[in-house]
């Protein structure tokens, strides 16, 4: 008998505490706000919002309403601040939403940069540039490593690696990655040009002439190629030119040996000169021993 009591008393003769297993914490309440009295967050990522997808995201809240809550967190009284879904907050306020609902969270300064930047890195849409500054940023201000932001958001480390390489871009380059005028895979492949100059070079051809990813990546690999070495330069001809003819003529009078002249387009020369014996040779030697007495 006692047994069946036991049992028809429910989940909360089996559960001890069952009551505060099923109420909702209050740091993770849903609860409907007053936009008005909503905030937005100072740390959020996203610098630019599409005012086009804004307004489809406006009409749909029109039509079926918020289907995922913001994450607040309360700074006050009556006083909100979001943590996550500005973008759902802004087409709110298109769509003339007077509430909305909202997960209340408790979250101290220190920590609402991190969940700001890694709830906006899993569920927005950001372009690549806003995801490399909030990984960035959770480097520098959450202290957080390259493997912690891998479990927090999801990614692997070399993603990640990838992202962060892309703020060594030119800011040129970068622009043109927030504005779509080139993918993530032509950034990928500028990533791998030391020189800057020749970076901004390829960035140039790739939106003037619509390079394919592949074609950027065989440019960039040209590049590392060595240089063959080119064939020497034919010297100017001295037979061309009077004076060095005349002064080739009177060395090999002065040395009594056929003086051999050359020199290229930069100037650059050398003057040889021939012997064919020992008695030759000393007789040169003695010649510019005199010359230098």
């Amino acid at each position: 008998m006692a047994k069946k009591n036991a049992l028809g008393r429910g989940l909360g003769a089996l559960i001890e505490n069952s009551e505060e297993v099923r109420r909702p914490r209050p740091s993770a309440s849903i609860m409907e706000i007053d936009i008005n009295q909503i905030e937005v967050n100072p740390w959020q990522p996203r610098s630019r919002f599409d005012e086009e997808r804004l307004q489809e995201l406006s009409m749909s809240i029109q039509s079926v309403g918020i289907v995922q809550p913001l994450t607040l967190r309360k700074i006050g009284e009556h006083r909100y601040q979001i943590i996550a879904g500005e973008r759902r907050f802004r087409a709110s306020k298109l769509a003339g939403l007077t509430k909305v609902p909202a997960y209340v969270r408790k979250a101290e300064d220190d920590l609402m940069l991190e969940m700001a930047l890694v709830e906006n890195i899993q569920r927005e849409d950001l372009d690549p540039i806003e995801v490399a500054i909030s990984y960035q940023r959770l480097m520098e201000e959450c202290k957080l490593t390259q493997e912690s932001m891998s479990d927090r958001v999801g990614k692997k480390r070399s993603t990640i690696s990838n992202y962060l390489r892309l703020l060594k871009l030119p800011a040129e380059i970068q622009l043109g990655l927030r504005e779509k005028q080139i993918s993530m895979g032509h950034a990928r492949a500028l990533i791998n040009v030391e020189d800057p100059a020749r970076q901004l070079a390829i960035f140039g051809q790739t939106i003037k002439e619509d390079l394919s990813v592949r074609k950027v990546e065989a440019l960039v690999r040209d590049l590392d190629k060595p240089v063959e070495p080119q064939a020497p330069k034919a010297p100017v001809g001295e037979d061309n030119n009077e004076a060095y003819s005349a002064l080739r003529h009177q060395l090999s009078s002065f040395f009594k040996t056929n003086i051999q002249f050359s020199r290229d387009p930069k100037g650059k020369g050398k003057i040889v000169i021939p012997f064919r014996s020992d008695e030759e040779l000393e007789q040169i030697v003695a010649i510019l021993d005199k010359v230098k007495s």
